[in-house]
């Protein structure tokens, strides 16, 4: 599903990066990045999807959620994770330039949050890399 939110985005014209909030079993939320699109910086999948998560349960704190995203979470991403108190964080593409769930840096091993996700990568992570590969070849070409 979060494959299938990051092509929506591409089709938009944006990079492909999609998530998926799960709650109890159930889908809550899916989202894709817009930046380009809403002009807004934090238009991040995962913060766009943590938002949604929390209008839909009319709560901020999404405990016991898990959160499926195509890229590994930055900076940003992952303090709204922590805020939010997911449960666990499932993410396909390692981001060697700004993922911060231990690629670029590890905020899962930092003192500087209250709370700390479970994290697992590579969740089908030749897909989303390739999705994200090709994404930018053709915006190079």
């Amino acid at each position: 599903m979060a494959l299938n939110e990051a092509k929506k985005g591409l089709k938009i014209g944006e990079v492909p990066i999609g998530a998926v909030m799960v709650m109890n079993g159930e889908v809550i939320a899916k989202s894709y990045n817009s930046p380009i699109r809403d002009s807004d910086p934090s238009a991040h999948a995962e913060l766009k999807v943590i938002r949604k998560s929390g209008e839909k349960i009319n709560n901020y704190r999404l405990v016991g959620a898990d959160l499926y995203v195509t890229l590994e979470p930055c900076a940003m991403c992952y303090g709204a994770i922590s805020h939010a108190r997911l449960s666990n964080v499932f993410y396909g593409a390692r981001d060697p330039n700004t993922g911060s769930c231990g690629t670029c840096q590890d905020f899962s091993k930092s003192k500087c949050f209250n709370h700390y996700p479970n994290i697992f990568g590579g969740i089908l992570e030749a897909e989303c890399s390739n999705l994200l590969k090709n994404f930018f070849r053709a915006k190079r070409n």
